[in-house]
């Protein structure tokens, strides 16, 4: 993940109009203050990273850059302290300004967060703040208005397989179509999560199929959804249960990832509107027993009533 995180504003692969934005604004000598928001793996910190290495030189990032993490202290007393007094500071020889990237800073206490609105105020004339988080509610109104947002959403397919491409053709690793596919489904927009996944199963298994995938991370394959769907649909209630059992057990699986593989199936599944309703609202109910905790053999029981009651309903509407 880290060998290939993109050095500069070019190699980034997406959100063409942030960086374009970004660019003008580095080109111009006019950056404001920055939040970028959005879930991990999407390129926040390698955008600011790049501009960064764009802005400063080798030997003058040390100097110009200050760089903290949810993992370093960044309670009140650092605000107060080591940023207050970096910030204040002008470089002597290098005209331009300095950077702080505080990176997750959704996870920075409210009276850092409000220590933090006077500081970006006083030294705008020669510092700049970025400040990096993936939940934009848990930054305080205040510095959202001192700052300039953009969001980074997800990758789509289109964007990361290049990049996983320009990956497995550097590492020289043995992937199939089928396994490039599951790699983006499984990693749902997560560049990083993406590489993860490429990097364990080619280890694991030496072959990056659909099937090695799903085992490697441990998600329930196509054929052993389409599977349970149907003994839920074609057989009585206890061959189906036992069935399903015997699948979870012999792949380890989760019955949580079952019901949202199960889900995407109903949708494609073609049931009467009014039945798919029902069904649909049952299985959210179990979702959410089974976030509350609760025991998974009863909430299978539940899963396979549900669609024996639909599959009732259906016979009998016919």
């Amino acid at each position: 993940v880290e060998k290939y995180r993109p050095q500069a504003l070019s190699e980034l692969v997406s959100h063409r109009d942030i960086l374009s934005t970004v660019q003008r604004f580095i080109s111009e000598d006019r950056l404001p203050h920055l939040l970028l928001y959005g879930p991990p793996g999407t390129g926040k910190t390698s955008t600011i990273l790049a501009c960064a290495r764009q802005l400063y030189r080798e030997r003058e990032f040390g100097s110009m850059v200050l760089e903290l993490n949810a993992s370093d202290d960044r309670g009140i007393d650092i605000v107060r302290g080591p940023i207050l007094s970096f910030a204040s500071t002008r470089t002597i020889f290098k005209k331009g300004f300095k950077l702080v990237i505080l990176d997750e800073a959704d996870a920075m206490t409210q009276d850092a967060q409000n220590a933090l609105r006077r500081v970006i105020e006083k030294f705008t004339e020669n510092t700049r703040f970025c400040l990096i988080c993936n939940y934009l509610s848990k930054i305080i109104p205040a510095l959202q208005s001192r700052c300039t947002r953009f969001r980074f959403g997800p990758l789509t397919p289109e964007l990361m397989l290049p990049r996983l491409q320009h990956v497995v053709q550097e590492e020289g690793v043995d992937v199939t179509e089928d396994g490039m596919k599951a790699v983006v489904t499984l990693s749902s927009g997560d560049m990083r999560r993406a590489l993860n996944i490429l990097q364990s199963t080619s280890m694991a298994f030496g072959r990056v199929t659909e099937e090695s995938v799903y085992t490697c991370t441990g998600h329930p394959l196509k054929s052993d959804i389409a599977n349970i769907l149907d003994w839920m649909l074609n057989q009585d209630f206890s061959t189906a249960y036992r069935k399903i059992t015997e699948l979870k057990t012999l792949k380890g699986l989760a019955l949580q990832d079952i019901l949202t593989e199960i889900h995407l199936f109903v949708h494609r599944v073609d049931f009467p509107p009014s039945i798919r309703i029902q069904l649909l609202i049952k299985m959210a109910d179990i979702e959410y027993r089974l976030a509350a905790g609760t025991s998974e053999k009863i909430q299978l029981s539940s899963l396979i009533a549900a669609f024996q009651v639909t599959r009732d309903l259906i016979v009998a509407e016919a």
